[in-house]
C-alpha cells in the first residue's frame, strides 16, 4: 500500500525563500531509493473561508507550515530509507536554528483510495 510521509515545518517569517531554496538545490538522493514514488514540497497559503459570503481571504492569524512529502511503495521501503547512508548524507547539513518557528511534525498516511489509481490497481486492495 502507498505511503505518504510529510514533515509538517513551521518556517520563521522572512526564512521561506531560503528555505525553498534548499529544496530546490537539494541533492535528489532520496530519488535513488527503492521504493521512492515521489516528492513534493508544499508552501503555506493560510487561508480563512467566510461561510455566510463564501468569501475566503487571507487569514493574518497564522503562519502556516510548510509540508515536505515524500509517496513510497511501502512503509517497509520508507523506513530503510531512513535507515540508509543517503538519508545520513541528504540531512547532514542542517539549516540555522532561526530559519524554523517551532519544532517539526511528521505525519505518516496510507494511500485509501486516490483519483490517480485505476480501480484494478493492486494498490488499492
Amino acid at each position: 500500500m502507498t505511503v505518504i510521509v510529510t514533515n509538517r515545518i513551521p518556517v520563521a517569517e522572512g526564512h521561506g525563500i531560503d528555505f525553498e531554496d534548499r529544496f530546490r538545490r537539494r541533492v535528489h538522493l532520496v530519488d535513488q531509493s527503492p521504493g521512492f514514488l515521489r516528492n513534493e514540497v508544499h508552501r503555506p497559503r493560510p487561508m480563512v473561508f467566510d461561510r455566510a459570503t463564501g468569501e475566503w481571504s487571507h487569514d493574518d492569524q497564522k503562519s502556516g507550515y510548510y509540508e515536505v512529502k515524500t509517496w513510497w511503495r511501502s512503509m517497509d521501503d520508507f523506513v530503510a530509507w531512513t535507515q540508509s547512508d543517503f538519508f545520513r548524507i541528504a540531512h547532514s547539513e542542517r539549516p540555522p536554528k532561526e530559519m524554523f518557528s517551532g519544532q517539526p511534525e511528521l505525519v505518516i498516511h496510507e494511500v485509501v483510495t486516490s483519483t490517480d489509481l485505476e480501480p484494478s490497481s493492486p494498490m488499492i486492495d
